[in-house]
């Protein structure tokens, strides 16, 4: 990949123009690395645990509680 380098303002010499591009090259290859995909998140919709009711604890309004999922 080549991109143009103008020097709009100023007067720089030959070293300052290399330590620019030096700077720029490394810094294009640090973002060039493709950053890992992240892990697909579980699909808990689709665990048969989901389906089943928790334990009914004796208490206030354990009754009520023990009819629905």
């Amino acid at each position: 990949m080549t991109s143009d380098l103008r020097i709009v303002r100023g007067d720089a010499t030959p070293e300052e123009i290399a330590a620019l591009v030096a700077v720029l090259a490394a810094r294009q290859t640090s973002h060039a690395e493709p950053a890992a995909p992240p892990e697909p998140r579980r699909q808990t919709w689709r665990n048969p645990a989901r389906g089943m009711r928790k334990p009914v604890v004796p208490g206030k309004s354990a009754w009520r509680m023990s009819a629905l999922p």
